[in-house]
């Protein structure tokens, strides 16, 4: 076994000038200044290295070259004044090197310009063609240790500081070159340049986005990064893109430019070539790999996310076969990301524990793996060395690399790069793992914090949702949340499914302003309160009305918008109210869409005094009525009214056969930095038709004996069994007795048939639910109606109604 372990750090000096010296005799001294720097990298653990020297102004030390991560992560400067209190002018007037730990830098004016100050940093002079300053950063807790500044100080001996380029104004170009003037966009382009983006000299207007444009929107975050001046710092810059063909697949191609500093009337300007990528051959040492890593992983916001770029950014320079990525949890390796994904390509060991999407295992299983985590080191076996257990040396039967991932002084995960044919390890390909390594891990640690935080706050906005949709009578309801991914607050979206007696069902979904504890805390109270005063009865205007006078008497500084659908399953019919939410989005049988035409009042919480109209919405069976919120059809590129034609348009190709694959194609390409509720009911009709009879029952000596005679008359058109017909009876005489002789105003009798079911209910104008006594008596001469009522129902119960109640049993039939 090759390791970078603990037996090799004191020969980390001699490495580091045995390497120096060897760059140093390099045939290509354009790039020694870079790969001096990368050192620094290697054998000093620095995540960042650069180096300033005076410009043309002397008065300034300006950033000439750097390697590792984008500056601005740690609020580095292009440019420092020489006579001024930072590091890097310290360094270059005393002549002294300057170490700031993670203390003594958080008590520096610089930590002013960064969000947290947990790195170390050292500024070491640098000396001839006018001095200099070489500046180091690592996010190490252990800071630069006695090797660490041994290996600096030789780095710092072995720069030079470069003269300064100037470009020479109207110099002719060559074929492959261009120049870019950051202040205006404007780029003077070779013509292979041109050749390759499929352009004529005569077609290109001297635009940098025209060129932009022609590229694979995926490769733009890379080249934005180049050519946008506010991600732009001093030194040579290298990546590669793609840029999209007339026919076949994109191409591929090089960049390599270096930004020239601006003086006096003239502007900084960017200055390279531009190549076909593949006729060139592929360097593993290129920085341009590193950075394209550490910008990718600068915007990996989960664990997957950072999996995923640490494979994209490994596999192709290497020519891996395969490459797993695994975060550490406790003493289990949890694997979020296998290239290739395929069981069979992994140890049959792997197989055993593929519990979910990816295996899990512990850590004990594989003591070779748990010996590199202990020692945190880069671990190489080339073919043919070493005892390895077979869950590790099937992952690598021609070459095995191991790369813990440390971060702030402990494991985050661990990266397993296998080969199949034997693979030769070269110092270059050891750079880019050790450099690979401390990106990823310190990456890793972020996304682990942020995933725990957003499943936090995903668990915590899940519990104030509905656990389940209800099943419903000739309609199928469908639900989706997707919770916000640009910040750990929680929102205030929601949605609801409430069924009403007599077939209804109540659809809402709503909005609160803002996104915080408050906004989801208020969101709970919202849903219900709207839930309660449906189950109350009352119609949808009335609901909304209510819950708009809760929300200004309970003072809040949010408001909230909604939608409340009170959809009729037996007739097919829906009535409507906005209150400064989106309307329902209709797809008919035959495919078509419709905005709803829906009268609107103004957003709950803005008016004490405020109108709710009701509109009403004529279905047939087949309709799809979709409810969303902003978060789904705004944005930044596009107004509201276009998002919910593109909505539409989205509803009208989907098939509403299988409302969830409908829902999650709208949801495919939502954004992320809102939160999103999505509501899709299926109305489908209902396959049976009740029956239904009422009786106003009159306060009248014999109301009883009328109530009966209305029941036996009804059951018998009906057709209902005389077995069953008296029972019924019985269940009827106690309901309408218990409300003429403990309730005052009208009572209303309800029989309703479905599916060999009968449905009693006795409506009165009391709130006060029947008590069902404890025990009785043998001389009571009351009490037992509800006994009799509750021993031949199936079920029965209560419902608050308009102010009043109903008791309701249900009764099966032809038992």
């Amino acid at each position: 076994m090759v390791s970078e372990g603990a037996a090799e750090r004191g020969s980390r000096t001699p490495r580091a000038e045995g390497a120096l010296k060897a760059i140093a005799s390099g045939p290509d001294p354009g790039e020694r200044l870079r790969r001096f720097l990368e050192q620094a990298l290697v054998f000093a653990g620095a995540s960042f290295a650069g180096l300033y020297t005076p410009g043309e102004n002397p008065e300034l030390l300006c950033l000439v070259e750097s390697a590792g991560v984008p500056r601005t992560l740690y609020g580095v400067r292009d440019s420092y004044p020489a006579a001024g209190g930072s590091p890097v002018a310290d360094a270059h007037r005393a002549g002294t090197p300057v170490w700031l730990g993670p203390e003594e830098f958080a008590g520096s004016a610089e930590s002013r310009r960064v969000p947290s100050s947990g790195f170390s940093l050292a500024a070491l002079p640098v000396h001839g063609n006018g001095g200099g300053c070489l500046l180091a950063v690592t996010e190490r807790p252990e800071s630069f240790d006695s090797d660490d500044r041994a290996c600096l100080e030789l780095i710092a001996e072995a720069v030079t500081s470069p003269v300064p380029v100037v470009a020479v104004e109207g110099e002719e170009l060559q074929p492959g070159a261009f120049t870019l003037a950051v202040d205006t966009g404007r780029v003077e382009v070779g013509d292979d340049i041109l050749r390759l983006f499929g352009l004529a000299p005569g077609e290109f207007d001297g635009k940098v986005e025209t060129l932009l444009g022609l590229t694979v929107p995926e490769d733009l975050p890379s080249l934005m990064s180049v050519t946008e001046a506010g991600h732009m710092s001093i030194g040579d810059r290298e990546l590669e893109f793609r840029v999209l063909q007339p026919a076949g697949p994109p191409r591929w191609l090089r960049l390599s430019g270096r930004l020239l500093p601006g003086g006096e009337g003239r502007p900084a300007r960017l200055v390279g070539t531009v190549a076909d990528a593949s006729t060139l051959r592929p360097d593993v040492t290129d920085v341009a790999r590193v950075q394209r890593l550490a910008a990718a992983l600068a915007t990996a916001g989960t664990v997957r996310d950072v999996s995923q770029a640490v494979v994209a950014a490994l596999r192709r320079p290497l020519r891996a076969d395969r490459i797993a990525l695994a975060e550490l949890e406790n003493d289990r390796l949890v694997v979020t990301v296998l290239d290739p994904p395929e069981p069979e390509s992994w140890p049959e060991l792997w197989r055993l524990e593929w519990r979910t999407e990816w295996p899990d295992a512990p850590v004990r299983a594989m003591p070779t793996l748990a010996a590199a985590l202990r020692e945190g080191r880069a671990s190489i076996w080339p073919a043919g060395t070493g005892d390895l257990e077979p869950a590790l040396a099937d992952v690598g039967p021609g070459g095995l690399a191991v790369l813990p991932l440390p971060a702030a002084g402990r494991m985050a995960g661990a990266c397993l790069i296998g080969w199949d044919t034997p693979h030769d390890f070269g110092p270059d390909e050891r750079a880019l793992l050790t450099a690979s390594a401390g990106l990823a891990g310190q990456a890793l640690m972020r996304a682990q914090a942020f995933d725990a935080e957003h499943e936090l706050v995903g668990m915590l906005q899940r519990q104030l949702l509905p656990r389940r949709l209800p099943k419903l009578p000739g309609a199928v309801a469908v639900a989706r949340y997707l919770p916000s991914t640009a910040g750990l607050e929680l929102g205030g979206d929601w949605y609801d499914v409430i069924p009403l007696p007599d077939h209804h069902v109540a659809l809402v979904i709503g909005d609160v302003q803002g996104h915080s504890a408050a906004a989801a805390t208020l969101m709970g109270q919202l849903r219900t309160a709207l839930r309660a005063y449906a189950v109350e009865g009352h119609p949808p205007d009335v609901v909304v009305s209510r819950t708009n006078r809760l929300l200004v008497d309970m003072e809040s500084d949010l408001f909230a918008t909604c939608v409340y659908v009170d959809l009729d399953m037996e007739e097919g019919s829906a009535w409507c109210v906005r209150a400064g939410h989106l309307p329902p989005v209709l797809r008919h049988p035959d495919g078509t869409t419709q905005t709803a035409e829906v009268a609107g009042g103004p957003p709950l919480g803005v008016m004490t005094q405020a109108d709710f109209p009701m509109s009403p919405l004529g279905l047939r069976p087949g309709t799809l009525i979709a409810l969303t919120t902003d978060g789904l059809v705004e944005s930044a590129d596009a107004d509201i009214d276009e998002g919910m034609d593109h909505f539409a348009q989205a509803l009208a190709a989907s098939d509403p056969a299988h409302l969830g694959l409908v829902a999650d194609g709208l949801l495919g390409n939502a954004r992320r930095s809102d939160d999103v509720a999505l509501l899709l009911v299926r109305y489908d009709g209902m396959a049976l038709r009740p029956l239904r009879e009422s009786w106003s029952v009159w306060r009248l000596p014999e109301a009883v004996r009328h109530a009966r005679r209305f029941t036996r008359r009804t059951l018998r058109t009906w057709g209902v069994p005389d077995d069953d017909i008296d029972g019924v009876l019985l269940i009827v005489s106690e309901l309408v007795t218990n409300a003429l002789v403990h309730t005052d105003g009208r009572v209303r009798l309800d029989l309703t048939l479905l599916g060999g079911r009968l449905r009693v209910a006795v409506a009165d104008s009391s709130p006060r639910t029947p008590v069902k006594p404890t025990s009785i008596g043998w001389e009571a001469t009351g009490g037992r109606g509800i006994l009799l009522v509750e021993a031949m129902s199936a079920t029965w119960g209560t419902l608050p109604v308009s102010g009043g109640k109903q008791v309701w049993s249900e009764i099966p039939l032809g038992r």
